[in-house]
């Protein structure tokens, strides 16, 4: 394996800087008279057939297709990028995107629908229909993977958290309550995407199933049924292909009889495609997910897939197996906000939350620049097209700019924050109440953010204190002053109960604060791993072996409207001492066109970070990632606002950076050769999309 990736990097190092692989074959006359995807598979004819899965290959309207798809989620990117990342994939050789939809984001009252048009925070990433027009505008076809459960490293896996207001909830099952919730927001989100199917003029040329459905431990075929007889109820028939995607080790667990299979996975070719054709010899082989890099989790190195073996698996899928594939992902973006999702683990603490960044190692890095993968995939693409395609122009890449740090101008104390928490959002029960479960936002619950329960008791130096199991993130004060615990940076406090003597001036009444941040909810797993409420679930909160009753809970839910309203900011000045928590503020001038830049977060503890009013997501000094993307259109001309709500210990200044940093590669992630070094030398580094510090 190794000689071969090498020979094949030799050849594909030679030919970075060619514009096309068989140029020989073609000078640019004739690459202007090619076709452009709409252009070659739409004709005169009324009668418009939809993708078709052969035992040769694909067919659209009667021609053979070779899907060449990225990965690309336009919930993950700001939507004045949308054009720009799709006019990347397509000048790489693409002919098709793909992208999920997440329920949570789309529903995020039980009831309340925003595709786009609501008040929400994230209402402005959720025009769906325009990100498939925009998609179709720049000659790229279509893969739609609505869900419900989406995975993808998205909190809960895009299910929302109010289901878990129900106690029985078993998501991703045929569990009635679940599939009524289930119906009520496909009947929304099918209709208002059914006229794009490539047959009715769009761009719409398969539909998912479910996700990855065969890893699931419990497996139930009539869900699968269901979801296939609400798309064709609502006009998805044999218009448009029907596929699902998994493991080729699970076997056919999680599909139906008629439904394509696809696979994802990221090496072994003929293993896996191999499989795949034991499984349904009659049909084309799909790599559905080819895994072009990897997701970080809090505590780890950054992943990477080296170019070589991303170029030797991506050749194999495309030459030896003439198959298709979908490049998973080509642009990852960013889990803006509380979005980020999580996994479990097998030992303790028994749970991994991801990092904000969805850079992923991806041929185009989290802020829309070209990589070494980029180029090489580039190569290959246009190497196997089928049909060939008129080449669209690489356009150029953002604008980066290091903006003058600055110094923080103003504060608000932990009292100050809870003093401006609206009390719709504050509670007085004798036991704790999870989040989810809090009678807030129309019955929905809380769904993000961080709680805390209050007490005002009696107690002295030493009183015991227990507490537990805390999901996720646990800090302990007493009359507003942090107290150490020993978990501000190794460990979570999730399965387990914890003791501790507390430690006071005096004896006599006192305030409790447990304040607990929801870090993402896990959505990989078994049914037993979506028991996903957040706060105090159920668990021990005590003083001195007694129950504590009569607790004040607080939701901070740190949304937009709330947090650009907030007042009453107190200047710092020399003479200021910060204590955390605490919320901190400055303002910085842009007087030309704004550019994209990246907040250096290394001399920062835990916390998040807002921009003008929008949460550009977590910071966690546990690495790997020490910066975040600040998008330009999230910047304006004028006067900036920074907002950032730090748990632990406030730096004095914002440093901006015009490049990211990632953290320090995991050596050990993938295997490389030494015709990885090969390629154009540093450039093997600059594919990683992060500077590392090894």
């Amino acid at each position: 394996m190794g000689s071969k990736i090498c020979v094949l990097l030799t050849i594909c190092g030679i030919l970075l800087g060619v514009a096309h692989l068989n140029s020989g074959k073609m000078d640019k006359q004739a690459d202007e008279d090619l076709p452009m995807v709409y252009e070659y598979f739409r004709n005169s004819s009324s009668n418009v057939v939809g993708l078709v899965a052969e035992a040769d290959g694909f067919k659209l309207n009667g021609k053979k297709l070779k899907i060449m798809s990225g990965a690309m989620h336009y919930f993950r990117i700001h939507p004045d990028l949308w054009r720009d990342r799709l006019k990347k994939l397509r000048a790489m050789g693409a002919n098709t995107v793909e992208t999920y939809v997440p329920w949570n984001l789309h529903e995020p009252k039980m009831g309340e629908f925003d595709f786009g048009n609501g008040t929400n925070d994230m209402s402005m990433f959720l025009d769906v229909r325009r990100y498939l027009q925009i998609a179709q505008e720049e000659d790229l076809l279509v893969l739609f993977r609505p869900g419900p459960y989406i995975c993808t490293e998205w909190d809960f896996g895009g299910l929302p958290s109010w289901l878990q207001r129900d106690p029985e909830m078993k998501v991703r099952t045929n569990y009635q309550p679940y599939l009524d919730r289930v119906k009520i927001f496909f009947d929304k989100l099918l209709p208002h995407v059914a006229d794009l199917q490539f047959t009715r003029n769009g761009p719409i040329i398969a539909i998912q199933i479910e996700n990855e459905y065969g890893s699931f431990n419990a497996v139930s075929k009539e869900y699968l049924e269901f979801l296939l007889k609400l798309y064709v109820d609502h006009g998805f028939t044999n218009e448009t292909l029907f596929f699902t995607s998994d493991g080729v080790g699970n076997g056919d667990r999680g599909t139906l009889p008629g439904l394509l299979y696809t696979a994802n996975f990221q090496g072994d070719v003929d293993g896996q495609f191999g499989k795949l054709k034991e499984l349904q010899p009659d049909k084309p082989v799909m790599a559905m997910e080819y895994w072009a890099g990897w997701f970080d989790h809090w505590f780890e190195n950054h992943h990477v897939l080296r170019p070589g073996a991303f170029v030797d698996t991506l050749d194999g899928i495309l030459g030896k197996w003439d198959g298709s594939v979908n490049l998973y992902m080509f642009h990852g973006g960013t889990n803006f906000g509380f979005m980020a999702g999580a996994n479990t683990r097998g030992d303790a603490p028994f749970y991994d939350a991801d990092v904000t960044s969805y850079d992923y190692d991806a041929p185009l890095s989290e802020a829309g620049d070209y990589t070494t993968k980029y180029s090489l995939g580039k190569s290959l693409f246009e190497l196997y097209q089928e049909p060939r395609l008129k080449p669209t122009e690489m356009i150029p890449e953002s604008v980066k700019r290091a903006y003058p740090s600055v110094n923080l101008q103003e504060y608000l104390t932990y009292d100050d924050i809870i003093s401006q928490v609206p009390t719709t959002a504050k509670f007085t029960a004798q036991r704790p109440i999870s989040m989810e479960n809090l009678p807030m936002n129309d019955d929905s619950g809380q769904s993000y953010g961080y709680i805390i329960y209050r007490s005002n008791a009696e107690f002295s130096n030493g009183t015991n204190f227990e507490a537990g199991p805390v999901r996720d993130f646990g800090m302990l004060l007493i009359d507003s002053q942090l107290q150490p615990t020993g978990f501000q940076d190794d460990k979570y406090w999730i399965n387990a109960i914890q003791n501790f003597s507390l430690s006071v001036g005096s004896a006599g009444n006192h305030v409790l604060d447990l304040l607990i941040e929801n870090t993402a909810r896990v959505n990989f797993g078994n049914d037993n791993h979506f028991l996903q409420e957040k706060g105090l679930v159920n668990g021990t909160y005590k003083l001195n072996g007694n129950d504590i009753s009569d607790i004040e809970i607080i939701a901070l839910e740190f949304k937009s409207a709330w947090v650009k309203g907030l007042s009453d900011w107190k200047p710092i000045t020399n003479q200021t001492t910060l204590q955390a928590p605490v919320l901190l503020q400055t303002t910085f001038e842009i007087t030309e066109e704004p550019a994209d830049t990246f907040l250096d977060m290394s001399a920062w503890h835990k916390g998040i970070v807002f921009i003008n009013g929008f949460n550009i997501g977590r910071y966690f000094r546990a690495g790997p990632q020490q910066t975040l993307y600040i998008p330009a259109p999230l910047l304006k001309q004028g006067t900036n606002t920074v907002t950032i709500f730090e748990q632990f210990e406030p730096s004095n200044q914002l440093i901006f950076k015009d490049v990211p940093n990632l953290g320090p590669l995991k050596k050990d992630t993938w295997k490389i050769c030494k015709a990885d070094e090969e390629i154009k030398g540093n450039e093997l580094i600059e594919s990683s999309n992060a500077t590392s510090t090894n």
